[in-house]
C-alpha cells in the first residue's frame, strides 16, 4: 500500500521545506508556501521496452536506425512561426509559448495544428480551459472545421498519457499546463507541483515515443511564466507572444531554442479570420510616421538574423514637477536614463527640466544596444525642435564617454534600409578587415560618427538649415 508524505512547497520559486514557515528562505516572499500531500507510488520492475529506450546508441547508429521513418522537421507551413522555431518542429521536442490573456496563444496553435493536420500529420488538441464544442466555434472562425484535428477536453494527466500510448500522434497540443493534475498529488492544478510533475511526464513520453509536446503556459502580471522556473529548463524551446492591446500586431519571440536561434521573432497581425503573418514588418512599423514631425527617428534593429526597421519617438516638455518624469514603452528604462546622462555630460544639452517621453511604434520592444544612436537622435530633435530627414536611418551604440561604438551586422541593416528607400544611414565608423576572396579591405557603409557631439551639430546645421528655408 502506498504511503503519503507532505511537502511544503513555495509557490513561487518551487523551494521545497519539510515544514511551514511565513518567508521562503529561497526568493524572501512572505505567505507563499503551502502543504502539498504526494502519495508515494510503489516501484516498478523495469519493461522490455524501457530498458530499449534507455538504451545508448551512437551518432552513426541514429542515421541508420530503420525505425526512424519520420523527417527530422516537422514544417508548418507557417512561414514566421518555422523561422522562430528554427526551421520547424522536430520529433520529440518539448515547447513552451507563454503571453498575457487573449494575446493569441490559442489562435496560433490552433492554426498550426489545422495545418499540419491537412498535409498528414496526426496531430492533438487538449484543452483544460474549453469544452469541445468551444474549440470547435474557434476553429470554425478561423477556417479550419473540416481538418482532421483530434479534440479532447481532459486535465487528468493520466488519461492524456493513455491517449498517447495507444493513438498515433505526431503532435500534441496541451492548453494549458497550468490546467493539467496528477491523482496522486493532492494539491489543486496549477501549483508548483502540478505543473512541474505534469510536464515532466508528458515530455518523458514525448520524448520516448518521438511525439512532439507543445505546452501552453500562463503568465504572471509581471510577464514570467506562471509557475515554477524548472519548467522552462525542461521544455527544448520557449517562446513569448508579445503585443500591444491597442496594436494589431503580435510579436513571437524565441528566448530558449536548442534547436535554432534564439532572439527570432515572427511578427503577426490579428484580422477577424485569426493570426495572418506579416512579411515585411519594416514596412508595417513605418506606415504611420508622419513628415516634419520633430522627435522622430528610423532604427534599423536586428532581431534574431531578421532586420527590422522601427522608428523611435520621443518628446521633451517642461515639467511642473520637481522630479521630471521619465516614461519609456517597447525600451530600456535604464538605458534612456544612460542616454540622458551622457548628452548632458557630453554635450552639454539639458534635459534635467523636462519631462522625457520615449516610445518604440507599433508595439515591438527592442533589447539591443544599436538603438542607442536612433534614441539620441530622437531626443536630441524633440529637445531643438529640429526635424531629422525621412530619408535617414539610424543604428550604433553609445559608449559612457560619447563615443559611437559598431554594433553586430551593420551590413545586413545598411542593405534593409536601402531597400526601403532610404537614402542616407547615419552608423558608427566600420572596422576595416580583409575580405576572404580578396585583399581589398571593406568599404564603410553609411555616414559614419566616433562622437555623439557629431550628431549634435548635425541636428543643429538642419535646425539652422530649416529656419532659413521658412518664408517670412
Amino acid at each position: 500500500m502506498s504511503k503519503s508524505k507532505s511537502n511544503y512547497v513555495c509557490q513561487n520559486c518551487g523551494n521545497v521545506t519539510t515544514k511551514w514557515a511565513g518567508k521562503c528562505e529561497a526568493c524572501n516572499s512572505w505567505n507563499c508556501i503551502q502543504e502539498e500531500i504526494v502519495e508515494a507510488s510503489v516501484p516498478k520492475g523495469v519493461s522490455a521496452a524501457s530498458r530499449q529506450r534507455g538504451k545508448a546508441l551512437r551518432f552513426d547508429d541514429l542515421q541508420t536506425d530503420p525505425n526512424r521513418t519520420k523527417p527530422e522537421r516537422i514544417i508548418s507551413g507557417i512561414g514566421e512561426l518555422d523561422r522562430v522555431t528554427g526551421g520547424g518542429f522536430v520529433d520529440g521536442m518539448a515547447l513552451l509559448i507563454g503571453g498575457d490573456p487573449g494575446i493569441g496563444k490559442s489562435t496560433i496553435l490552433l492554426q498550426v495544428v489545422g495545418a499540419l493536420a491537412e498535409k498528414g500529420v496526426k496531430c492533438a488538441y487538449v484543452s483544460g480551459e474549453e469544452a469541445v464544442d468551444q474549440i470547435r466555434l474557434r476553429a470554425k472562425r478561423l477556417g479550419l472545421e473540416k481538418s482532421p484535428v483530434k479534440l479532447a477536453a481532459a486535465g487528468n494527466i493520466s488519461n492524456i498519457l493513455a491517449t498517447m500510448e495507444s493513438e498515433d500522434i505526431d503532435l500534441i497540443v496541451i492548453d494549458s499546463i497550468q490546467t493539467m493534475y496528477v491523482d496522486s498529488i493532492e494539491s489543486a492544478p496549477g501549483t508548483v507541483t502540478q505543473v512541474r510533475t505534469s510536464a515532466q511526464e508528458l515530455i518523458r513520453l514525448g520524448k520516448a515515443k518521438g511525439i512532439c509536446v507543445v505546452l501552453v503556459g500562463h503568465v504572471t502580471k509581471e510577464g514570467q511564466l506562471a509557475g515554477p522556473r524548472v519548467l522552462e529548463h525542461m521544455v527544448d524551446t520557449v517562446l513569448y507572444f508579445e503585443g500591444e492591446r491597442g496594436h494589431p500586431f503580435r510579436i513571437l519571440r524565441a528566448v530558449k531554442n536548442r534547436f535554432g536561434p534564439t532572439d527570432e521573432i515572427g511578427v503577426f497581425e490579428m484580422v477577424e479570420g485569426g493570426l495572418q503573418e506579416v512579411e515585411n514588418p519594416s514596412e508595417i512599423f513605418l506606415s504611420q510616421r508622419q513628415e516634419n514631425i520633430s522627435g522622430s527617428a528610423v532604427l534599423a534593429a536586428i532581431e534574431g538574423t531578421r532586420p527590422v526597421l522601427v522608428e523611435v519617438q520621443a518628446l521633451v516638455a517642461p515639467t511642473t514637477f520637481a522630479t521630471p518624469r521619465r516614461a519609456v514603452v517597447g525600451w530600456d528604462s535604464a538605458r534612456l536614463s544612460m542616454i540622458l546622462a551622457v548628452l548632458e555630460a557630453r554635450c552639454g544639452l539639458v534635459f534635467g527640466d523636462n519631462d522625457v517621453y520615449l516610445n518604440i511604434a507599433g508595439g515591438l520592444r527592442i533589447q539591443e544596444p544599436g538603438a542607442d544612436l536612433a534614441v539620441a537622435a530622437a531626443l536630441i530633435s524633440a529637445l531643438t525642435n529640429a526635424v531629422i530627414p525621412q530619408d535617414t536611418v539610424f543604428y550604433g551604440e553609445i559608449g559612457l564617454a560619447g563615443e559611437i561604438r559598431p554594433v553586430l551586422q551593420m551590413d545586413l541593416r545598411y542593405k534593409e534600409a536601402k531597400k526601403l528607400g532610404f537614402k542616407e544611414a547615419i552608423c558608427p565608423k566600420q572596422a576595416t578587415r580583409k575580405s576572404k576572396d580578396s585583399d581589398v579591405a571593406s568599404l564603410q557603409k553609411g555616414t559614419p560618427l566616433t562622437h555623439i557631439d557629431q550628431l549634435v551639430q548635425r541636428l543643429q546645421m538642419e535646425r539652422r538649415a530649416s529656419v532659413t528655408q521658412m518664408p517670412a
